[in-house]
């Protein structure tokens, strides 16, 4: 069937699903509500998927880019989860997303703030990370393993470390996303080749029944107009909403904030850096050089009370606490001026004590980013986890949807089932940049470029936007700039592109 979303398919597809009874509505469409959408779909399953929103417009768009193998967990005793984070970052890397992760360096540069002692204790644990690459079967042509650096170079990957001081670096390998937004919109539209009723600006108001016949109140946020979707099973993958549809649910969210640099603000830099923490013996930010120039850095683990934004804030005590982790340890001076934007995600955090309890105290860095499947009646709610393991949450929401609704299917089969765009890469003539964003597609995408190659903002072109309004379900201009394209990340860059941006939606009539 064909991948692509756009307004006119939604049009059709939203007439139709309110005539229908449903095996599973999710709603939510981050990465684990798109992932149980393609996982429910796979399986043979009737199903949709909605958002009050946009693809990818909570949680999933804010994190750190990272495809992880669960070290930080590893460290904290937590095997389990460090094993499961190891097994989906090397099914992304090998099979469903390899378009979109790849292998990426990071160095820990040895300067006086790293005791020869940790330094030591960093290594061990790459180490036994690295035995966790081999437990998953991940091959070490596409994850290599750690290694020590001497100064030299050490200063080639990471030249902005303080040259005088350095003894060198340690190096590690994990995996790197160019966009977790891409990711999100390229599982929402295989969801939508299998099947899938893929309804973004869909508002969930309020739900009852019980298993086997459950009703939705939505409304559509394009029109007002209000409907009723049912379904047999439901699965609530609305992350730190999750309370506002099962009031079981108790959150602690944690805000995790990251800086967003200028262009040339840390120039030549290859690595990843990974910068200790003051008084932290096992946490560390990140430095992360972009393809557009920018850096990002991050990230806070900031405990969050009180209710819940659609777009949370990067407050300036956050900027201010990771310039001074950056500024401690690298051998130049970032100033505040330095600073293009900031960005903030809130993960979705199960309190202490899990469903029904009240949220403990303490620092939300020490809750387990285990997930957790919660079922009620025909109610599946899926909470906590990360970005690197959202396959594996949305199987384990789908099994107890069928377990719930007593529906007939098969087992999963989303670790075998390549993304759009994972297809082989023949593109000759495609710059690398349409290649490394697209994919198997990129062809096709150039086909558009080519047409329309007037840049909008950051090489990003009228073509493409094009290519997001007709393939990716893109509705609007904060669609194409925040989440197709990453624009919107910096506000002066968001308003050069907005009158282009404007214009590329004037040209589709049915918008």
């Amino acid at each position: 069937m064909d991948s692509s979303l756009n307004a006119a398919r939604r049009a059709r597809e939203l007439r139709r699903v309110a005539e229908e009874r449903l095996d599973v509505l999710v709603v939510g469409l981050g990465a684990t509500g798109a992932g149980a959408a393609l996982d429910a779909a796979a399986r043979g399953l009737r199903v949709a998927a909605i958002d009050a929103h946009d693809l990818a417009f909570g949680t999933s768009r804010w994190s750190s880019k990272l495809i992880h193998g669960g070290l930080r967990y590893l460290a904290k005793g937590q095997v389990g989860v460090a094993h499961e984070s190891a097994v989906e970052r090397g099914i992304l890397l090998r099979r469903t997303a390899p378009h979109l992760v790849r292998a990426h360096p990071y160095a820990l540069p040895l300067t006086p703030a790293v005791s020869r002692k940790q330094a030591a204790l960093v290594m061990s644990g790459y180490r036994l990370g690295d035995a966790l690459r081999a437990a998953a079967r991940t091959p070490r042509r596409l994850l290599p393993g750690p290694s020590r650096l001497d100064a030299a170079r050490a200063h080639t990957l990471v030249p902005v470390a303080p040259a005088g001081s350095l003894r060198g670096a340690l190096l590690s390998w994990d995996g790197r996303l160019l966009d977790d937004a891409r990711l999100v919109v390229a599982i929402a539209r295989t969801a939508a080749a299998r099947g899938a009723r893929v309804l973004t600006r869909c508002r969930a108001l309020h739900l009852t029944g019980s298993a086997g016949a459950m009703t939705v109140a939505v409304r559509d946020e394009l029109t007002g107009e209000e409907f009723e979707l049912r379904a047999r099973t439901v699965i609530n993958a609305t992350g730190v909403w999750a309370g506002t549809l099962d009031p079981r649910v108790r959150l602690r969210p944690s805000r995790g904030t990251h800086l967003v640099l200028r262009p040339g603000t840390l120039p030549g830099l290859i690595a990843g850096v990974h910068l200790p923490l003051p008084g932290e013996t096992n946490r560390f930010a990140l430095v992360l050089p972009q393809h557009d120039g920018r850096v990002y850095v991050g990230l806070t683990d900031e405990p969050v009370d009180g209710p819940v934004p659609d777009v949370p804030e990067a407050p300036e005590e956050d900027v201010t606490a990771l310039l001074e982790v950056l500024n401690g340890v690298l051998g130049t001076r970032v100033a505040r001026e330095a600073v293009a934007g900031a960005y903030a995600g809130l993960r979705p955090l199960l309190a202490a004590g899990g469903a029904g309890d009240d949220a403990a105290d303490g620092r939300t860095a020490d809750l387990s980013r285990r997930h957790a499947v919660l079922s009620e009646g025909g109610l599946v709610t899926v909470v906590g986890g990360k970005l690197t393991t959202y396959r594996r949450m949305a199987e384990d929401a789908v099994d107890r949807a069928v377990t719930c609704g007593n529906l007939r299917a098969g087992r999963s089969s989303t670790r075998r089932i390549p993304l759009v765009g994972a297809q082989p890469l023949a593109a000759d003539g495609v710059p690398a940049r349409l290649t490394e964003r697209y994919g198997g597609e990129a062809a096709a995408v150039h086909e558009l470029v080519r047409a329309h190659p007037e840049e909008v903002g950051l090489g990003i072109t009228v073509g493409e936007l094009l290519w997001s309004v007709r393939h990716e379900g893109a509705l609007d201009a904060s669609d194409l700039l925040d989440r197709r394209t990453r624009i919107g990340l910096v506000k002066e860059d968001r308003e050069r592109a907005l009158p282009a941006t404007r214009d590329v939606l004037a040209r589709i009539p049915h918008l």
